[in-house]
C-alpha cells in the first residue's frame, strides 16, 4: 500500500472471473438484490445518466475529495477490461469529476461502467461512446486535481459498502452490488428467482391473476376466514 491514510492506493485486489460473472446469466439489478434478501441495492438518487445497457463487472473503488477527481483519473488508469468504476465524492452535488475527457479514456481501457455518488456532466458525449454511467445527477461544475483521495479501499456509494472486487450490476432499475465472497451463492439464488418469476409470468398468461400464498397469508393472519 503505498501512501498515508486519506491519501493512498491499496495493493491489488481479488477480482471476479469471467466465468463467475457469467453465472449471473441475464439476471437484473433487481432480481439479484432479491436473492440477497433486499440488501446491496444501491438507493433511488443513482440512476442512469441515459438508458444504459445492463453491465456486470468488477468494482474498482475510489474515495474521492469533496470537488476534487485526481484519484478517479489515476483509478481509470488502473481499470482492467471489464471493471465498473464506483466513486464516493463525499456528497458533491455540484462539481463532475466524471465527463467526456477522463470517459474516452475509460473506454478504450474497457471500463464496462462508471457509478458515482455524485454528479456527472456530458451526458450526450457519454452516450454517443456507449460509456455507462449511473450518478445522482448532472452539473457542469469541474474538479480539482489536487487530492487527496484513496484507491481500492471500503467506501459507501448509494448506501451501499463497496469493496474492490465486489460484483456490480447495473441497469435501467439501478445498482446492484453483490460481495464477492458471496458472489457463486448470490448467482445461484439469482437464477433460482428468474426461473419462478418465468413460471409466475406463464401462470398470469393462463389467468392465474393471484399467487395462492396471498390468501393463504390473510388466513394465516386473521384477515380471512
Amino acid at each position: 500500500m503505498a501512501g498515508r491514510v486519506g491519501f493512498r492506493i491499496h495493493g491489488d485486489w481479488a477480482r471476479p472471473d469471467r466465468a463467475l460473472l457469467e453465472q449471473f446469466g441475464d439476471a437484473s439489478s433487481a432480481q439479484v438484490g432479491d436473492a440477497m434478501q433486499r440488501f446491496g441495492t444501491m438507493d433511488i438518487g443513482i440512476r442512469p445518466v441515459w438508458p444504459c445497457p445492463r453491465v456486470i463487472g468488477s468494482a474498482i473503488t475510489v474515495w474521492a475529495r469533496s470537488a476534487d477527481n485526481l484519484m478517479l483519473h489515476k483509478a481509470v488508469g488502473m481499470c482492467r477490461p471489464g471493471d465498473v468504476l464506483v466513486v464516493n465524492t463525499q456528497g458533491n452535488l455540484l462539481n463532475s469529476g466524471f465527463g467526456e475527457l477522463v470517459a474516452g479514456a475509460a473506454v478504450r481501457l474497457g471500463l464496462a461502467a462508471a457509478i458515482v455518488d455524485g454528479v456527472v456532466r456530458d451526458v450526450e458525449a457519454l452516450q454517443a461512446m456507449g460509456m455507462a454511467t449511473y450518478a445522482r445527477g448532472l452539473s457542469p461544475g469541474g474538479c480539482d486535481k489536487d487530492g487527496p483521495g484513496e484507491i481500492g479501499g471500503v467506501i459507501a456509494c448509494g448506501g451501499v459498502a463497496v469493496r474492490p472486487g465486489d460484483v456490480v450490476i447495473a441497469d435501467a432499475d439501478g445498482v446492484t452490488v453483490v460481495p464477492l465472497a458471496d458472489a457463486p451463492e448470490v448467482a445461484e439464488l439469482a437464477l433460482a428467482g428468474v426461473g419462478r418469476e418465468r413460471k409466475r409470468i406463464e401462470e398470469i398468461a393462463a389467468g392465474i391473476m393471484m399467487r395462492p400464498e396471498i390468501d393463504e397469508t390473510l388466513r394465516r393472519n386473521g384477515v380471512l376466514d
